[in-house]
């Protein structure tokens, strides 16, 4: 017996109880379109914040003060001493082959007052490069100048949102604002980024690193960041970073991280996030495997008599098999299909209603829900299968 003809007969044998078959792949399209509709969810939220992690640059290297002990060293809570990063480690590190700019960055919360308003925001000390490092844009005047460190002057850039809480729409060029205890003068405005995890990037400020340092008191840099080229690798750009860091301060008390590490990591936990959605939603695909397992099994008690004369005429075993199982498997098949069309018109709908709800249904994960529906009809057809293969010829043309 030909494929063609196990389908035709599948479908006859389907098409024959309508009603019973349509709840049936109702229940396996139920379930597929809950696998689509939650992975589609959670690869837009994957897809979201990783676009929104890369907004600052994707060829970028931070290096923080101190190291995570991964072996030995001293026990936890005893006192270690950690050199901190410095103005001239910056200055240092511009040194290394392909690097095309070195952001010292210091930052912390500040009341900010200007224009006779008060506000406590976050306040960034970086210097000329973090404009092309960070992806910054300008709105209006200019970033603050590339000037020595030392000599830095007291120069502010604020953020979208901080220029509208403390200028509404004036114009803020020029305009002095202090910052804790010193007197900045407002050169730029940023164009506004948004909001990054919670995180509000338009209510910034930003000073020179120096400046910074002076007005958190503190001796060492949060940070420092480093852009590099194409034509090299986060891999080399990080290990020339250890290496020069390391003779000068003697040893490997600092951290490197590229934000290809940072990425890769960050889409792990998503994609684990993704799948554990996708589980939930499979629990409805048990469900419709269960309801093939029933008509299936109800379908061979009903025709008990049918599967004896085919016997009888010399049907063989294996052709019987093919059949019921070719039966489960289009019922699934049937189901996964309307199962797609649903969840997507499900996702597409739910982005449509709700825009900031980020929602893609990607290609390979619509084909595995329809594998796996498929796989689901023919497991859950096996044991009716080999049951109404099984069955005496003679006992079976008794059967009413």
């Amino acid at each position: 017996m030909f494929g063609r003809d196990v389908a035709f007969l599948a479908l006859r044998a389907i098409t024959a109880h309508g009603l019973r078959s349509v709840l049936t792949l109702l229940g396996v399209a139920v379930g597929i379109a809950a696998v689509i509709l939650l992975t589609s969810i959670g690869e837009g939220v994957h897809r979201y914040v990783l676009a929104e992690f890369s907004q600052f640059g994707t060829r970028v290297v931070a290096v923080a003060p101190g190291r995570t002990r991964t072996r030995g060293g001293a026990p936890v809570g005893l006192p270690t001493s950690v050199r901190p990063l410095t103005l001239d480690d910056a200055r240092a590190l511009e040194q290394i082959a392909h690097v095309t700019g070195v952001v010292p960055t210091a930052w912390g919360n500040a009341e900010v007052e200007g224009n006779g308003r008060l506000r406590r925001t976050t306040v960034y000390g970086v210097d000329s490069d973090a404009l092309a490092v960070f992806n910054m844009r300008i709105a209006s005047g200019r970033f603050l100048p590339d000037e020595q460190a030392e000599q830095a002057r007291a120069l502010v850039v604020l953020g979208a949102k901080l220029r509208r809480e403390l200028f509404d729409e004036r114009n803020p060029l020029g305009q002095r604002v202090r910052i804790g205890s010193i007197q900045f003068r407002v050169i730029g405005v940023l164009e506004a980024k948004g909001q990054f995890l919670g995180i509000d990037l338009d209510d910034t400020a930003f000073v020179p690193a120096a400046r910074a340092l002076e007005l958190f008191d503190r001796d060492g840099l949060t940070e420092i960041n480093l852009s590099y080229d194409a034509a090299t690798s986060s891999a080399a750009v990080a290990a020339e970073v250890e290496r020069m860091l390391t003779a000068r301060h003697g040893r490997l008390d600092f951290t490197v991280r590229t934000q290809e590490e940072m990425l890769r990591a960050l889409s792990n936990i998503l994609d684990i996030l993704t799948l554990a959605v996708a589980g939930l939603g499979g629990i409805s695909l048990v469900v419709g495997g269960v309801g093939i397992v029933t008509i299936m099994t109800i379908a061979v008690s009903e025709r008990t008599s049918e599967i004896g004369l085919m016997v009888a005429l010399g049907g063989q075993r294996r052709t019987i098999l093919a059949l019921f199982l070719g039966e489960a498997v289009v019922l699934a098949t049937i189901g996964g299909l309307a199962g797609l069309a649903l969840g997507i018109g499900v996702a597409q709908l739910l982005h449509v209603a709700v825009p900031a709800l980020p929602v893609h249904t990607p290609l390979q994960f619509a084909l595995l829900a329809e594998g796996v529906a498929m796989a689901v009809g023919l497991l859950a057809g096996v044991l009716p299968a080999r049951r109404a293969a099984r069955l005496d010829p003679i006992e079976a043309l008794r059967a009413e």
